[in-house]
């Protein structure tokens, strides 16, 4: 049996970054404290100090491991068709790891992987032919895409209401708001009001940000 002296002696910065992944993929990113952390690495908190000096530090931790799961070998494609599959395989990705949106989006500055990634997307747009300023403007107008995600309108999670709630819901809108239930009927799903398609529209946005680049380029 290994000892709590054993197990500290092991502890390392990537273990207790593993962890906390672990623990925020099974139970979300609110459950990551720093005590929790250590029940779940049978430590003493303070132990974890010598390897993240804070949650935040261990958030920062977190976030570039997760993104240096994304692979960026694009196997000498076009720079469309390489963003393309970059941003693609983020998604995956983050999509594996649902948490990790919001502390990627608020952390202050990226990590050492963060910013591989981040160089290797300009690098792909310069060897395309765009000039520094381009490739800076591409940077921010694919923004999180790059990333896997994008910050929606509204939320559409919410249950399916059943195709005759679904009619009741587009009765009510369609009074003060024609637009919007024109919309919502359009977009239902098996007969009833739904979530989107968040693959298929972040795929859509994707693809017309990058034929507007390429008009850019061309251009």
């Amino acid at each position: 049996m290994v000892s709590g002296a054993e197990r500290r002696v092991q502890l390392t910065r990537q273990r207790v970054v593993a962890a906390g992944i672990a623990l925020a993929d099974r139970d979300g990113i609110e459950s990551i404290s720093m005590r929790k952390l250590a029940q779940e690495l049978g430590v003493e908190a303070m132990s974890l100090y010598t390897h993240v000096r804070n949650k935040e530090d261990l958030l920062d931790g977190m976030v570039d491991a997760v993104i240096a799961e994304i692979p960026t070998d694009t196997a000498g494609a076009g720079w469309k068709a390489s963003l393309r599959q970059m941003a693609l395989a983020a998604r995956g990705v983050v999509l594996t790891h649902s948490w990790a949106p919001h502390p990627i989006a608020t952390r202050a500055a990226p990590g050492p992987a963060g910013l591989r990634y981040i160089d290797t997307v300009l690098r792909v747009l310069r060897e395309a032919g765009f000039t520094v300023a381009q490739a800076h403007h591409a940077l921010h107008i694919l923004g999180s895409r790059l990333l896997g995600f994008t910050q929606t309108l509204f939320d559409d999670s919410g249950a399916d209401v059943g195709p005759e709630g679904a009619a009741g819901i587009a009765a009510e809108l369609a009074a003060a708001f024609p637009y919007v239930a024109e919309l919502a009927l359009a977009v239902t799903h098996a007969g009833a009001l739904g979530p989107c398609d968040d693959d298929a529209e972040f795929e859509f946005a994707l693809d017309v940000i990058l034929d507007g680049l390429d008009r850019i380029q061309r251009g």
